[in-house]
């Protein structure tokens, strides 16, 4: 099984989705919100979650899915491993944001 990694980008928007969700709805309801996220990274190597490529615009080879009111954006590492590169609200500027984080990543 490969090994998924949170890189900086994506681990700085899931305490921001965390922390925007406790405060909003509760602890159990950021719990249970985070706790599928994790579970989603999980089912990217057994299409438990359907991907698709990122679009040609970004400029970058990656796959991304949605997870409730977020699309999560992934990548294979050199290693073989599959690196969480962002997760971006729907309503987030989608390009400018995931440059920002894909490209901010060695």
């Amino acid at each position: 099984m490969a090994v998924v990694r949170i890189q900086q980008g994506a681990s700085w928007r899931i305490d921001e989705i965390y922390r925007y969700t406790r405060e909003r709805w509760g602890k159990p309801q950021a719990d249970r919100y985070v706790k599928g996220l994790f579970q989603a990274f999980e089912g990217i190597e057994v299409h438990g979650v359907i991907s698709k490529p990122v679009p040609a615009e970004f400029e970058v080879d990656g796959f991304f899915f949605r997870y409730e009111r977020h699309f999560v954006y992934w990548r294979f590492l050199s290693d073989g491993s599959i690196g969480i590169v962002t997760i971006l609200h729907e309503r987030m500027h989608q390009l400018e944001r995931f440059r920002d984080d894909y490209f901010g990543e060695p």
